[in-house]
C-alpha cells in the first residue's frame, strides 16, 4: 500500500524545486495533493504534470485572509486535511551590515510569518479530525549562524522555534509537527549566492555531492506518512554531513 494512501496533503511554494518535488513524490504514494504558489503559471503547469491527484491554488502565504481561503477550499474539495508542507521560502545572501528593513521584513514575513500563519490555518481542522502532521522547512542555516543571510537565518531559528512549542501544544490532539533542515540543495534558490556556487560550496559537503529536491522530499514523506508516528518536535537534517 502507497504510504499516503487516503491522505490529503497541502504544500506550499510548490510551483516548482522542493514543493515540486513534494507534491510529486507524496501523489506518486496516494495523497490528494494541493500545491500554492504565487507562481501561478508554473503552480498550474506543475499540478498538470502530476496528474489528476494534484490541484494548484494560487496563495500569498503572508496573507492571513489568503490562508483562510486556500484552507476552506482544501477542505471543500476533499473534505480533510492531513499534511501541511510549509516549503514556501525565500533566500538572499546578504550580511547583517547590508540588511535594510525592507529585505528583512521580506524574508521574515514569507519564511516566519508565512510558517506561523499556516500552522494557526490547518489546526482547527486538524484538531477536530484528531490527526496530522505539519512539516516545517527550515535549514541548517536554523541549526547555525548564516553569517552570509543575516535575515534568512533570523527566520529559519524561528521556525525550528516555532515547531517545537507547536509541537508540544498539538500532541494531544494526535498531531505532530517536526522541521526539515536542507543543505545544499540544487534548485532555484541556490543561485542567490551567484555564479560558480557549486565549486565554492561542493568541498564543504562531506558527502561529495549537491543534494536534489528528491533528497528532501523523501524525508518529508516520511515525516507525512505514518512511519514517523512517534516523532513530533524535533529536527531532522539533511546536508550531507555539512553539520555533523
Amino acid at each position: 500500500m502507497a504510504r499516503l494512501d487516503g491522505k490529503v496533503a497541502l504544500v506550499t511554494g510548490g510551483a516548482r524545486g522542493q514543493g515540486a518535488a513534494e507534491g510529486r513524490l507524496f501523489a506518486a504514494e496516494g495523497a490528494r495533493v494541493f500545491l500554492t504558489d504565487v507562481l501561478v503559471d508554473e503552480g498550474r503547469a506543475t499540478a498538470d504534470s502530476i496528474g489528476p491527484a494534484a490541484s494548484f491554488l494560487e496563495h500569498d502565504v503572508t496573507s492571513p485572509e489568503a490562508w483562510d481561503a486556500v484552507v476552506a477550499a482544501v477542505l471543500e474539495d476533499a473534505g480533510r486535511v492531513d499534511v501541511l508542507v510549509n516549503n514556501a521560502g525565500i533566500f538572499r545572501v546578504v550580511p547583517l551590515t547590508a540588511t535594510d528593513l525592507d529585505t528583512w521584513n521580506q524574508v521574515i514575513a514569507i519564511n516566519q510569518t508565512g510558517v506561523y500563519l499556516g500552522m494557526k490555518a490547518v489546526s482547527a481542522a486538524m484538531i477536530a479530525q484528531k490527526s496530522g502532521s505539519i512539516v516545517n522547512i527550515s535549514s541548517i542555516a536554523g541549526l547555525r549562524g548564516a553569517g552570509v543571510a543575516f535575515a534568512y537565518g533570523a527566520s529559519k531559528w524561528a521556525v525550528r522555534g516555532m515547531t517545537k512549542a507547536a509541537a508540544q501544544e498539538l500532541a494531544p490532539h494526535g498531531i505532530r509537527v517536526n522541521s526539515v533542515h536542507p543543505g545544499i540543495i540544487e534548485t532555484e534558490m541556490i543561485t542567490e549566492f551567484g555564479e560558480g556556487w557549486k565549486d565554492a560550496l561542493l568541498p564543504r559537503i562531506p558527502n561529495g555531492r549537491v543534494a536534489s529536491a528528491d533528497d528532501v522530499a523523501k524525508l518529508v514523506l516520511y515525516l507525512a506518512s505514518d512511519d514517523s508516528a512517534y516523532s513530533t518536535g524535533a529536527e531532522f537534517v539533511v546536508d550531507g554531513g555539512m553539520t555533523a
